[in-house]
């Protein structure tokens, strides 16, 4: 059995290429293993956000604080609060992030790929966001 406690990881801030706004990274399980399922708690400001991005083997989010956002290519944007679900398919462009005016904590579950779990594009703008 091995436990990790709260605090014991070091918090990282999301670089500027793959983040609008302030966001901090609280790495949480198998962080630097190659070929396992990777998890972090990610924390987004109001009105911070990911960039499009896609996983190679999909993702799972797990809202656990706040309000915030999700959206698939093409699809409607979608609300999220504590207790929600969002599962991502292998390859589907998406993103995710804060409400305007209230911050979200989500767990992020993916799994690796021949040692990529993400792939990072465009940010999204914020028309994309307000629309």
């Amino acid at each position: 059995m091995e436990i990790s406690r709260a605090g014991s990881s070091v918090s990282g801030k999301g670089p500027a290429d793959w983040f609008t706004g302030t966001v901090r990274i609280d790495p949480l399980f198998n962080r630097f293993d190659p070929e396992r399922v990777q998890g972090a708690a990610v924390t987004f400001e109001p009105g911070a956000r990911t960039a499009w991005h896609t996983h190679p083997l999909g993702q799972t989010l797990v809202v656990t604080s706040g309000a915030g956002r999700v959206q698939r290519w093409d699809g409607p944007i979608e609300d999220v609060r504590p207790g929600d679900v969002v599962w991502f398919a292998p390859g589907e462009k998406h993103w995710h992030g804060a409400a305007p005016d209230i911050a979200m904590t989500h767990i992020a579950i993916h799994e690796v790929q021949d040692g990529k779990t993400v792939d990072w594009m465009e940010p999204v703008s914020d028309t994309q966001y307000g629309a």
